[in-house]
Order: C-alpha cells, then structure tokens, then sequence
C-alpha cells in the first residue's frame, strides 16, 4: 500500500513538473491554455462508475453466497430429517423434533441476529441435542448417514454465519462516498450559469443513480440486513416437513420447544 501511494504521489510531482517546465518548451501556445475543468471531469466519472460497478459485483457474489449457504442448509437439514426415518423409533422422533427447534431457532432467533452481523448460540442447543442422540445409534448402519447429513448442516450454517458479515470494509464504501461527491460537484462546477435546466435535470438523474448504486452495493453486503434480503423461506419450509413427518408417526408429539426454538420446561 505504501508502495502504491507512493508511486502515485511521484506521478503527481513529475505531472506538475512537466507541465511547469517542459511545456512550454514543447507546445507553442499561451500559458492559459489547455485542458479544462470539463476536461477532467469526464475520466473522473468514467473511474467512480467502474470503482461503483466493481464493488457492486463483489457485493453481489456474497449475497449469492448467502443465499446458497441458506438453500444448503435446509437442504442438509431436510436429508437428516428423512435419513432419521432408518433409526429406531424413539431415537428418530428426537431427531425429527430437534429438527424443528433448530429450525426455529434458525428462523425466529439466528436469522434477525444476522441482521447486524451477528449469529446466535439458541441452534447450538438443538445441533448438541442431535449429537446426543447420534450416540445412541454407533455401530448401527444409520448412524454414518445421520452424522454426514450433520456435519453438511454445520458446513452450510457457518457459511451462512460468515457471509451475514460485510465483506466490503468501511473504509471501501467511505472512498466510493467521497469519489461520488467529488465527481457530482465537478459535474456541478461544468455545467452553465444561464439556460441549464436540462443540465441540471441531468446531473440530478447521475446524482440519483451513482447514489442508488451505492446503497445498494451496502444493501447487498448486508444480505440478511437490507432491504434486499435473504428470507427463511427454506429452512420454514423444512420445519414445516419435518414436524409433518413427526406427527404422521405420533399425532400426539410434544415439541421440546416454543415457537422461537427455545427449551421449553417440560423438554
């Protein structure tokens, strides 16, 4: 990074300088000439729109990521729900019914934490639940599967949990802050004193749209935070099956859990 800085900041002198004493010496025309302010705006807009394109994309691949870890997830999840239908009765409706507290955990207490970048340790009861259980069946040929299908789940949930971070720094989005406010004043010092209501209709829509693109490049870091958000929908969907599947074996199944995957006393 020195480097860099440095080497940009040598540019400059040696620009400066060329255009102090070798100017003159090379273009015949009056000291007042040359580029203008105009001049200068145009590859300045050109580095903030490809500098907000850039980012944009990268922000754009951590949501997907989050989005695929979500769908992974459920995915291992329903496989451990469907894979307990091997084991025994009573170790498979524990599985099934711990299912749906992770779920719920996930959904109602892990999902808003995420928001702010957060995880939560509620879907760490039910994951240490599973494990219990699993121990009962060693030696049993369901066994392999169920912990496969667990540790898949565990694999895709801290997926999730690392890309609920942004994976843009501050100081990123602070540069692309300053770059587009440079920029729309240069725009502003370009534009004609008289007649320019066209021009400024103009700059208004670059303003908007250079801004519009910015918010959404720190929406779309933020995939369980923002406005453009990842939804529960999935792992909803799975808790919704799997504690169909425990009440097709027993009707009469209590959870050990509420609405928002916590232990409830009679568990």
């Amino acid at each position: 990074m020195v480097l860099v800085i440095a080497v940009a900041a040598c540019a400059l002198l040696l620009g400066l300088a060329a255009n102090r004493f070798l100017r003159p010496l090379l273009l015949k025309e009056d000291d007042g000439t040359g580029m203008a302010v105009k001049d200068l705006v145009g590859p300045l807009l050109t580095l903030t729109v490809l500098l907000l394109a850039f980012v944009l994309v990268t922000a754009n691949g951590s949501y997907g990521k989050a989005e695929v870890a979500s769908r992974g997830e459920a995915r291992a999840l329903d496989q451990l729900v469907e894979t307990a239908e091997y084991a025994p009765a009573a170790q498979r409706d524990r599985i099934q019914a711990d299912c749906v507290c992770y779920a719920r955990a996930v959904r109602e207490q892990e999902w808003p934490a995420m928001g702010d970048g957060h995880g939560s340790t509620a879907p760490n009861a039910w994951s240490g639940d599973l494990r219990q259980t699993f121990a009962q069946l060693q030696g049993q040929s369901v066994f392999g599967m169920l912990v496969s299908a667990d540790n898949k789940r565990s694999d895709e949930r801290d997926e999730r949990l690392t890309q609920a971070s942004p994976n843009i720094p501050s100081a990123v989005l602070w540069f692309l802050l300053a770059t587009l406010t440079v920029t729309v004043v240069a725009l502003g010092i370009c534009l004609p004193r008289r007649d320019n209501r066209g021009q400024v209709l103009t700059l208004a829509l670059i303003t908007c749209l250079l801004t519009t693109t910015l918010v959404l490049i720190r929406d779309v870091d933020r995939p369980f935070g923002g406005i453009i958000d990842v939804k529960p929908e999935a792992i909803t969907e799975v808790e919704r099956q799997a504690h169909r599947d425990l009440l097709a074996h027993d009707p009469a199944a209590k959870l050990p859990c509420d609405e928002a995957g916590n232990r409830t006393a009679t568990a």
